[in-house]
């Protein structure tokens, strides 16, 4: 067979982009989708203390079901997935996926033990892992290379949008609930507040998968084809060769945005109990106070970053989404580490929110990023292994982390302050240092995707 080159050809007349007007119709309606996968996914935070009473679980306990339970199936199922996406309707899969995370969560309420948690746990995160690598396919071919940075940034914004509605809908039962500790409820029978949550919660989710058919599966762009002009049909091995000629701005990247996913994850989900366990305030005011700059600082940090990052990529420099990875650490480091080392609430939230703003900064760069080297299909593979390493990695380190240090180094409840300022260190040096060392090899991979093209 003829050797396969990328060509500009990309499909017949008819087949012509959809508009930019459609196209942003798309990124709000994953957007939407993604905010209901992160309300689900962060909905333990503010349910900590009376999970652990309930239940009889350490920090460390929690801190699994948060990021272990969901993480390792989120992670082991991506792959498989993630290949499905490349060459099957991108759009089904996602529905398929809503209705299986909805179901979990919901069945959450019904759990009697770490175990039957955890596997709920694990549903979720099976049922999620097919929305991702689907919509970074999808909004690639949407949309001209200079406008995916901000794209998926976009799209990105619901990690926000569903960590502070999980925070608002959570705190606000809680509170609403604080004086009616159980409840009953026709099947279920009586059962406690915390469990009423997750009901709330994963029941929508059947209204979202509707929401899915109005998106239409577009043409797939910037395929590998024969010098014909002929689409080639890429085996799994042959997917994976591709993947290996790019190893090290894949993994490169894929590390970077593990130590930008560790503090991420440790902030949203450790700080409510931060503030309750130091500060003494509700569910309800912790939430309330978190969701404010997530909301805010983070979606500013976000789409900051993207509109960066397209910047650079329109004056010649493709290694913007690296740039910005480079600046978020910086940033992460000098205002959001110390924050929770401060006495007073209020300086902690004076530094959290600058803070903030450059942590979210390339958490929709680092996924663009691999759109920009990979052919159309290989997109989803590769999207599905950056999800692998990014959520075992980040996903299980930040929530994981600041538990383990309480329970294993502290000894101490109160210090949950110190424990996240570690993790959120230490993570801000590793990140820079993978963004930094990416930046030469991901520059001779564009290029060479750029001239094959």
């Amino acid at each position: 067979m003829p050797q396969p080159q990328l060509s500009k050809v990309e499909a017949p007349a008819k087949a012509e982009r959809p508009s930019l007007g459609y196209a942003w119709y798309v990124v709000f309606a994953l957007t939407a989708i993604y905010m209901l996968s992160f309300v689900d996914r962060q909905i333990l935070g503010l349910l900590v203390a009376p999970m652990k009473r309930d239940l009889g679980l350490s920090d460390t306990k929690v801190g699994v079901l948060q990021g272990l339970a969901f993480g390792v199936f989120y992670t082991l199922v991506g792959l498989p997935l993630g290949r499905l996406a490349d060459v099957r309707n991108r759009r089904n899969l996602i529905a398929a996926g809503v209705v299986a995370w909805s179901f979990f969560t919901s069945a959450c309420s019904v759990a009697r033990s770490f175990f039957t948690l955890f596997l709920a746990r694990m549903g979720v995160g099976f049922g999620e892992a097919t929305l991702s690598p689907a919509a970074y396919s999808l909004i690639s071919d949407y949309f001209p290379k200079d406008q995916i940075g901000t794209a998926i940034s976009v799209y990105y914004m619901g990690v926000f949008f569903g960590s502070s509605l999980s925070l608002l809908v959570t705190g606000s039962v809680l509170d609403a609930l604080r004086n009616t500790p159980f409840i009953t409820l026709p099947l279920l029978g009586t059962i406690t507040a915390w469990r009423v949550v997750f009901l709330i919660v994963g029941l929508p989710g059947a209204l979202f998968a509707l929401l899915v058919y109005t998106v239409r599966e577009p043409i797939r762009r910037d395929l590998l084809r024969t010098a014909q002009n002929e689409a080639v049909t890429l085996s799994f091995r042959e997917s994976w060769k591709e993947i290996a000629r790019r190893a090290k701005s894949v993994a490169g990247i894929s590390i970077g945005a593990v130590f930008q996913a560790a503090p991420t994850y440790a902030v949203t989900f450790w700080i409510p109990t931060f503030f309750q366990r130091t500060h003494h305030w509700t569910a309800g005011q912790s939430g309330r106070a978190l969701a404010a700059i997530l909301l805010t600082f983070g979606i500013a940090g976000m789409y900051a970053g993207g509109k960066w990052s397209d910047h650079w990529q329109r004056n010649g420099k493709p290694e913007g989404p690296l740039r910005v990875g480079v600046i978020c650490a910086i940033g992460t480091f000098v205002l959001m580490m110390p924050a929770t080392l401060l006495p007073d609430a209020s300086w902690t939230l004076v530094l959290m929110a600058p803070g903030m703003f450059f942590l979210a900064m390339p958490m929709g760069v680092t996924a663009a990023a691999l759109q920009h080297i990979f052919p159309n299909q290989v997109r989803g593979l590769v999207s599905s292994l950056f999800l692998f390493v990014l959520n075992l990695g980040g996903l299980s380190i930040g929530p994981l982390l600041p538990g383990l240090l309480n329970d294993r180094l502290f000894h101490d409840e109160k210090a949950i302050g110190a424990s996240i300022a570690i993790t959120v260190g230490a993570s801000a040096v590793l990140m820079l240092a993978a963004f930094w060392l990416s930046i030469e090899p991901y520059k001779r991979d564009y290029r060479l995707m750029e001239r094959s093209a």
